[in-house]
């Protein structure tokens, strides 16, 4: 198994894992990805911008999907809350994470954080920032686990609340 930069190729197989994210996401009553979004051309772009990555294994399916960027987040410049390291700061972010549906619970989200982290250590950079629905308990449960602080709320740029959180990476 492992993550790499997707390609354009990769947008129908991407949109496929995000529609079962989708799915699950309505049958848990949570309207989280529920308005069109994320969509074809925002995955595009991702991948356009070098800010979409896959997880494959070795006979290259894809398993999952994320958007990791160390561009700043507009939304996450106000925060009813505080960030642990100033938000001027360069950080790391992570949006549209999601697996396939058949590979769940393998602990692939587990796996793109961690080389997420790494990514941001090679780099010198000590903060990943996620926001995620205040009722998406699975994700909330996991960034808990994984070390990530809650910091408060912030606001998508469709006016979405979401709650955020940070770990300072070692």
């Amino acid at each position: 198994m492992k993550i790499r930069l997707s390609k354009i190729d990769d947008v129908s197989e991407i949109m496929t894992i995000i529609n079962d994210a989708k799915e699950l996401l309505a049958s848990l009553h949570i309207d989280q990805w529920q308005n069109g979004y994320p969509n074809a051309p925002q995955i595009e772009n991702d991948i356009l911008k070098g800010e979409s990555y896959v997880v494959v294994n070795d006979k290259n399916q894809i398993l999952a999907t994320s958007m990791f960027t160390t561009n700043p987040e507009p939304t996450y410049k106000v925060i009813d809350g505080n960030w642990i390291i100033d938000e001027a700061k360069v950080y790391g972010v992570i949006h549209r994470m999601a697996i396939k549906k058949e590979f769940r619970k393998f602990g692939l989200a587990t796996f793109m954080f961690h080389e997420f982290h790494l990514q941001l250590l090679e780099q010198n950079i000590k903060s990943l920032k996620i926001d995620t629905h205040e009722e998406n308990i699975g994700m909330q449960s996991l960034i808990k686990k994984l070390g990530y602080q809650y910091c408060g709320i912030i606001y998508t740029n469709y006016n979405a609340k979401r709650l955020a959180f940070e770990k300072v990476i070692f």
